[in-house]
């Protein structure tokens, strides 16, 4: 991926090293510790996570110990999440700016082990999450060690992938689609609950698709075998490879993020057409 080049955005919050206390992943990329278990488990996480939510939220960050050093590689990575942040925010003023609407940048927060959010104090030792209190997303950097070594989807574009994916919970936030979904689940089984889970990590897939496809024909940033990382991060952390990874049996019924196969398709969806009506993942039936 071509980014050295790229403008980097002024919208990145880097706590590194301000974090402290156990590691527990919480993140919307779904290589998530409490997800991976209800999966394992056939329940929905939400009331997993919320509980959690409320444990942290009564916890007080413990204060960093000294000036955390940072390899060259690190802060490489950190000014790579800052370039592909620039181009989703390029991307979506001009989708939004079609529509006559003005797009919300939302903020990117990177921290290392542990950070204090609008949705609680989460500690994380892998995984990004997106909060809608705050509009942020955050991102520890270690995940992308644990994406290549652990999922088997290196590369820096699969890196994007997942940031893109993020934002992509910002546009739904934007929209008004999470909350609807939120409000939808408290009146349905979990089974169906699930299945609006599934629908809105698969939207948010598209629209990761979807900057891939709009930004590369603005600045011409993809290299030969990019979309196959992409795709490769698509299907590492789909609910059925997640589950036989760490249990050998797979549960249709308990997924919350979408099979490998699905992310793959609505991924590719939004890189070949960038077409936000056809990331409407709400209107099919069979996904």
């Amino acid at each position: 991926m071509k980014w050295e080049n790229e403008r980097r955005s002024s919208n990145v919050e880097d706590r590194r090293g301000g974090g402290g206390g156990k590691k527990l992943a919480l993140g919307g990329g779904g290589t998530i510790v409490i997800i991976i278990i209800a999966l394992v488990l056939g329940v929905d996480p939400e009331p997993l996570l919320d509980a959690q939510k409320q444990v942290a939220s009564q916890q007080q960050p413990t204060a960093p110990t000294g000036e955390t050093k940072r390899s060259p590689e690190e802060d490489k990575m950190a000014e790579f999440v800052s370039v592909v942040l620039g181009s989703t925010e390029d991307v979506w003023n001009k989708q939004f700016a079609a529509e006559k609407k003005r797009y919300q940048e939302p903020k990117l927060v990177l921290f290392t082990g542990s950070v204090s959010s609008a949705c609680g104090y989460q500690t994380a030792a892998v995984g990004p999450f997106y909060c809608p209190a705050d509009q942020k997303a955050y991102i520890d950097l270690e995940f992308y060690s644990d994406l290549a070594k652990k999922y088997g989807a290196p590369g820096d574009f699969a890196q994007a992938y997942v940031i893109a994916h993020e934002v992509g919970h910002h546009i739904q936030n934007l929209q008004g689609t999470s909350l609807a979904v939120h409000k939808k689940k408290k009146s349905l089984s979990e089974v169906e609950g699930n299945k609006l889970s599934v629908k809105l990590e698969l939207q948010a897939d598209c629209y990761a698709g979807m900057w891939a496809h709009h930004a590369d024909k603005a600045r011409d940033i993809l290299e030969k075998g990019d979309v196959e990382e992409g795709l490769r991060a698509a299907s590492a952390i789909g609910d059925d490879t997640l589950q036989k990874r760490a249990t050998g049996r797979i549960q249709p019924e308990s997924f919350t993020h979408g099979s490998a196969a699905q992310r793959v398709k609505w991924f590719k969806m939004g890189l070949e057409h960038g077409d936000m009506e056809k990331c409407n993942t709400f209107a099919i039936n069979d996904l």
